[in-house]
């Protein structure tokens, strides 16, 4: 199996070098792209009582497909589809109470994680000043990217038992937020700012939990 994916890799790669290069100087072209994203995370917009979250990560992979804008395909629009695993060590204590979830405070928590698995839809409008033969440039990409909700995981050990709850209802299953990726050659850095809470109709106590997403990594394409 191993071999056989190995030579499915070779012969896409192979492909898009070998469409490249018989392109000519000026010749409308467009950049299909597979991405590979790596990020560190960080909740926020988090109720005040809540501890910073600890060190948290995400990693996704998709597909985005190239739309051109201009003769010189210098502009383009970019849409595309991914999976995204995203792990936070957070500060919000789960329960659930006559089967109702609710939210508290507890930093006695020796551990107190959540996983999240999602489908992911980029859109954004690309810039680069990149041509037909030309492998080395500049991109500015900035959009944003709508996710929908596979799964959530909701972990926490408070020294002597361990709790799991999952796909908690509270959980948005639709998020969205703004996206931007800068950068030169095959190193370009990548920011998410989430837009939307990943609970809804949550507080604790008269307190309303706004919590957010922001990612920032980098962000590797392969055409």
């Amino acid at each position: 199996m191993k071999k056989i994916l190995f030579s499915l890799f070779l012969a896409i790669a192979s492909f898009g070098f070998a469409q490249k290069d018989s392109l000519q100087l000026g010749d409308r072209y467009a950049e299909d792209q597979l991405y590979f994203l790596i990020s560190y995370n960080q909740l926020f917009n988090q109720p005040s009582q809540v501890k910073g979250s600890g060190f948290s990560y995400g990693l996704s992979s998709g597909f985005i497909k190239d739309i051109i804008l201009n003769k010189e395909g210098s502009i383009a629009l970019g849409l595309g589809v991914g999976y995204d695993f995203d792990s936070f060590n957070h500060g919000l204590k789960v329960s659930q109470v006559n089967n109702e979830v609710t939210f508290e405070i507890d930093n006695t928590l020796t551990s107190n994680k959540l996983s999240i698995h999602s489908l992911e839809f980029p859109l954004e409008l690309r810039w680069r000043n990149s041509n037909a033969n030309k492998y080395r440039f500049w991109r500015v990409y900035a959009g944003m990217k709508v996710s929908y909700n596979l799964s959530n995981t909701f972990k926490y050990n408070n020294g002597t038992q361990s709790f799991s709850f999952r796909n908690v209802s509270r959980f948005n299953k639709w998020q969205y937020g703004l996206t931007l990726s800068v950068g030169y050659d095959a190193f370009t850095a990548h920011m998410y700012y989430g837009l939307t809470p990943i609970l809804k109709d949550s507080s604790i106590g008269t307190t309303d939990i706004s919590t957010k997403i922001i990612r920032i990594g980098l962000i590797f394409y392969l055409l």
